[in-house]
């Protein structure tokens, strides 16, 4: 792809996320094939958002999550402030069209993780983590249908990013073990799903050392301020309009979002 059909695709995708629309193809001109010709739609949709940066978020980083939508392997997408949500936050569910929402750990960065040539390792990337948050994501696509368009469309369509919520902080989260502790989801006060940190890729200090060296070898790196959110912690669980999500974190706290 020349930059000419990256910016022609990333114009489509944009304006069809901010309309809540649907795409059933892109053009035969600008449709990227590769996970390259994805990432450099992405970075072109930041040129296109006149919003900032936010940090990014990690797609199937589980073995179903990956299955469910035909890929092999995590995909990094951007998220950007417009789409942030306050913890307790509502949302409109209606133009949704994964209607999904999942629970999951964030990390907000305090040291830039700059490119170079030999990968961090996960206790370097730990000690650059300024703070973990608790943290929904609600994902969305803008292909309908989304699970058969491949990895590099998924990509280019922002690794189905949306809407996040970002939850409280976990006091001090460096002693705590992330892959054993639980997560459960109420939907209107009722137990509607349960996981564990290691659904995210194993550990999700683990996901975040994944990206941090998947920009390193892409670019861009990740920055200090950027907040990393790292996959799902349950089995994507279905909303509707009018359900109360809580996502509890037992001994560490909670996050919530209201879908109107």
């Amino acid at each position: 792809m020349n930059q000419a059909s990256i910016d022609k695709v990333a114009g489509i995708l944009w304006q069809t996320r901010l309309a809540q629309g649907r795409l059933s193809a892109l053009p035969a001109d600008c449709k990227p094939a590769t996970l390259d010709e994805g990432y450099a739609v992405q970075a072109a949709m930041v040129g296109l958002a006149g919003q900032k940066m936010f940090g990014w978020k990690i797609a199937a980083t589980s073995a179903a999550g990956q299955k469910h939508i035909g890929v092999t392997e995590p995909l990094a997408g951007r998220l950007f402030a417009d789409f942030v949500l306050p913890d307790g936050g509502s949302l409109a569910a209606a133009p949704l069209q994964m209607l999904v929402i999942e629970a999951e750990f964030a990390f907000r960065m305090r040291h830039d993780l700059p490119q170079r040539a030999t990968a961090y390792d996960v206790d370097e990337v730990r000690a650059a983590v300024a703070d973990l948050h608790l943290a929904i994501e609600i994902p969305d696509a803008r292909f309908e249908p989304f699970d058969t368009i491949g990895p590099a469309q998924i990509v280019a369509d922002d690794a189905f990013a949306a809407w996040f919520v970002l939850g409280p902080k976990v006091v001090d989260w460096a002693a705590r073990d992330l892959p054993n502790q639980p997560v459960c989801v109420f939907r209107n006060g009722m137990v509607a799903a349960e996981g564990r940190g290691a659904n995210a890729l194993g550990d999700p200090s683990l996901a975040l050392t994944w990206l941090a060296n998947e920009r390193a070898k892409r670019g861009p790196a990740l920055k200090a301020g950027d907040v990393i959110t790292t996959g799902t912690c349950i089995t994507p669980l279905v909303i509707a309009p009018g359900d109360a999500i809580v996502a509890e974190f037992p001994g560490l706290g909670r996050v919530t979002v209201n879908l109107t």
